[in-house]
């Protein structure tokens, strides 16, 4: 069946997509009482992020659009120092969008969801004319325990960042799928609570953390070195990229600092926890392949030490990276 505009009419072909794709995946106490909001139980300090996903195409190596939705809010309050629990899901289903492939992408959201051990409580469906294409506005509530205070503002001289794997996965894995470049590039579209609570459980006094996604490494760290105060100088051979990518990127000249991952983070440690940091999270799977990359120095901007032994100043990504990547 395709979608059409009587899904979105709030009349009878509406309720049945409700009950027969949505409430089959989401369905919990919250959510099934089908009232106009969710009321929840939340005690203490609390973080709240909304992001909104048009990745295209909306299936990949790796993932789809559904897994990335709930992958891309989980994240951003794990970079809180939260504790995911809650997720709202919105949809914008164009026209001819086959509800075979819509109830796979809400079987992946619930699925993720599962893992990352969020409820999804409220949602809503809007259909609009279109070729078939599906965005997902997600929005999430997690609760950060006593004690936490992780922030960009709170690097200092001496502070070294760690980040977690290699680069640029996710951005080659879908300009690969959208030009028709046939490789084994998938995308690193994940959660990062394994790292997050690796950290944590060992009591790693984490300053600050922040998903790699849009914009890239070299516009985090600017963002780092612009809330700080501080300068940010990074090594060049320490950027882990796999050798796939780093030669798909040559191909098309682009660049890993600047191109987007889906489960990669950054994080800012003192230098004293800096190698017992590395070697906890390389413990974990998403973190095998992560690096100490930089150190923060006195001063303004992000400097990139080369391998040929100069330097030169990393600026913010300029333009657009590519569209249509979360």
């Amino acid at each position: 069946m395709k979608i059409n505009m009587a899904h979105g009419s709030g009349g009878k072909a509406s309720a049945e997509l409700m009950k027969d794709i949505f409430g089959k995946y989401f369905n919990n106490d919250v959510l099934s009482r089908m009232e106009d909001a969710a009321v929840l139980q939340i005690n203490g300090k609390i973080a709240f992020s909304t992001d909104t996903f048009v990745v295209n195409p909306i299936f990949f190596k790796g993932g789809d659009i559904g897994k990335l939705s709930v992958c891309g809010t989980v994240n951003d309050l794990l970079m809180m120092g939260a504790e995911p629990r809650y997720l709202t899901a919105g949809f914008i289903l164009e026209e001819g969008l086959d509800t075979n492939e819509l109830e796979t992408i809400v079987a992946s959201m619930a699925k993720t969801a599962s893992e990352a051990g969020v409820y999804i409580v409220a949602g809503d469906t809007k259909v609009i004319e279109g070729i078939g294409g599906l965005y997902i506005n997600t929005s999430g509530i997690g609760l950060i325990p006593d004690g936490r205070d992780i922030s960009s503002a709170n690097l200092s001289e001496g502070d070294v960042i760690i980040v977690s794997g290699n680069l640029g996965e996710h951005h080659a894995c879908i300009l690969s799928a959208r030009i028709g470049i046939e490789n084994h590039i998938h995308s690193d579209c994940g959660i990062l609570e394994p790292i997050t609570h690796a950290l944590f459980e060992n009591e790693i006094k984490v300053k600050a953390m922040r998903d790699v996604t849009r914009g890239g490494l070299g516009t985090v760290l600017n963002e780092f070195a612009e809330a700080s105060g501080c300068s940010i100088e990074i090594e060049e051979d320490s950027i882990p990229v796999s050798q796939e990518v780093r030669g798909f990127s040559d191909i098309l000249g682009l660049d890993p600092l600047y191109m987007a991952n889906e489960g990669k983070m950054i994080f800012v440690v003192s230098n004293e926890d800096a190698d017992k940091a590395l070697h906890i999270i390389k413990q974990t799977e998403m973190g095998k392949d992560a690096s100490i990359i930089a150190k923060v120095r006195q001063g303004k901007g992000v400097i990139m030490k080369t391998h040929l032994g100069g330097s030169r100043a990393v600026d913010m990504l300029y333009g657009e990276g590519l569209p249509r990547i979360c």
